[in-house]
């Protein structure tokens, strides 16, 4: 049987001299690689291990992406900063070019190809172009120059409407043959289209017609359009007819005496909070994956029934609980909601759980928390109870513009890790000198025993308070 007291009594004090060398010189190795990889991306690598591996943390479309020429531009024009990353607008160019292309050979289609791969806004208009000088009916074109070329949001729908038609005339054509790859192809780019002509609506102040074109698009919309997250779309449009505001490019009214609304028009925001509710109920009913739209306005619902309610009531602590929840699911929300961080442009790609999410979310949703009485309130009261965060991750690193990174800063790389890399490289060089030359490391010991016996206590509390 085996004897543990006979293996440790027949080890020799070299292999403890080894093993702490070689301990210490693994430690000091992986502090130094944890100092370098913090100083270079920022990050904590322990922390992108621990926490890497969740189903959750993956990039995502934003559904509610800006238009480039018409909104993107105008953050270039007026202060001459990139308001998308390279890597951003790589993804977009992935997207369209698995969701736009079928195969067909063509002098318009090896246009629009080698316009989705272009890197330079003006290469890729210009290919564009030229494939609409080769058919003037090119859907996939007209969307391009609709999303880069166009200077308005009222010129981008007036091309995006002559896409639709187009689009449209070329799936009845494709499916009247028997379908096939060009059909589907044809298909994803009219339900595209349409999504974004409805977004153009929501700019306009078209509320009506942006959700009515987004619940189409959610009912039909072909299954590799699927990770568009529609719902979102309705969400967003829901809260912004309950809050009473108009789109952001609506053009402002005359000062003139309204006559008084009839009932009807005075239960709209309610009717139309009672349609986001049911939106969200049916999609965490359905399994949908959670996003932050998803669980921040389930929370921002909770806290509009709680507003009316006495405080410690039961409404109020579901409200705090709902909002316990949804910063727990994405910590960075909180920050824009009170305005503790400027807000950005939303990236056209986001990471779920990610300060790029909670930019998304913050862009549009934040008018919505500032009209519900109490909602900010409970927020507030939430996130000082909450823990804090770690820091911005890589990934959204690569799709946050860069002014927007060094504006949010993050966290300084701990001033003692690299005194505890230096202390491990040094126990591990005491290792290898002791094993080397024992007889000279014991007699170093032994002297440094006595200088050590000779010190006295109250200076020796002195030097370890001092370090």
């Amino acid at each position: 049987m085996w004897d543990s007291a006979t293996f440790l009594g027949a080890l020799t004090p070299k292999f403890y001299v080894a093993l702490t060398g070689t301990s210490s010189l693994i430690s000091g190795l992986i502090l130094i690689f944890e100092w370098w990889y913090f100083r270079k991306y920022g990050t904590s690598f322990i922390e992108q291990a621990e926490g890497g591996a969740a189903a959750e943390c993956k990039v995502w479309r934003n559904p509610m992406a800006l238009l480039r020429g018409a909104e993107y531009g105008r953050l270039w024009t007026a202060a001459r900063r990139a308001p998308l990353t390279y890597y951003d607008m790589n993804l977009s160019a992935q997207d369209h070019q698995a969701w736009f292309s079928c195969g067909a050979e063509g002098p318009a289609e090896e246009a629009m190809a080698r316009a989705w791969r272009e890197r330079e806004p003006a290469a890729r208009v210009a290919a564009a172009r030229a494939a609409l000088a080769l058919r003037p009916d090119c859907a996939a074109a007209l969307l391009l120059l609709a999303e880069e070329d166009a200077p308005t949001v009222q010129e981008a729908e007036r091309v995006l409407k002559r896409a639709w038609r187009a689009a449209e005339t070329a799936w009845r054509a494709h499916a009247a043959l028997g379908g096939g790859a060009c059909a589907r192809r044809d298909a994803a780019l009219l339900a595209h289209i349409k999504r974004r002509a409805a977004m153009c609506a929501r700019r306009l102040g078209r509320l009506r017609d942006a959700a009515r074109l987004f619940r189409e698009l959610a009912r039909d919309a072909p299954p590799a359009l699927h990770a568009l997250a529609l719902h979102e779309n309705l969400i967003e449009v829901g809260a912004l007819r309950s809050s009473g505001a108009a789109g952001a490019h609506q053009a402002p009214r005359r000062h003139v005496r309204a006559p008084p609304r009839p009932p009807a028009r005075r239960r709209a925001p309610q009717r139309a909070y009672a349609d986001v509710q049911a939106v969200v109920a049916r999609h965490v009913d359905a399994g949908a994956p959670r996003s932050a739209t998803l669980v921040y306005t389930a929370a921002l619902l909770r806290a509009r029934a709680a507003a009316a309610a006495p405080p410690r009531s039961p409404q109020e602590l579901l409200a705090l609980e709902a909002i316990r929840r949804a910063i727990e699911f994405n910590p960075y929300v909180p920050e824009y909601l009170l305005e503790l961080r400027p807000l950005t442009l939303p990236p056209e790609h986001v990471l779920k759980r990610g300060d790029s999410e909670a930019v998304a979310y913050a862009f549009f949703h934040l008018r919505h928390w500032r009209h519900a009485d109490g909602a900010l309130r409970h927020a507030r009261a939430a996130l000082a109870a909450a823990p804090r965060h770690g820091c911005v991750r890589c990934a959204d690193r690569e799709l946050l513009p860069a002014h927007h990174c060094a504006a949010a800063g993050g966290r300084r790389a701990p001033a003692l890790l690299p005194l505890a890399a230096a202390l491990c490289a040094l126990t591990a060089l005491l290792a290898l000198v002791a094993h080397r030359w024992p007889h000279h490391a014991h007699q170093a010991a032994r002297a440094a025993a006595a200088a050590a016996a000779g010190l006295h206590p109250a200076r020796l509390h002195a030097l370890l308070a001092a370090v």
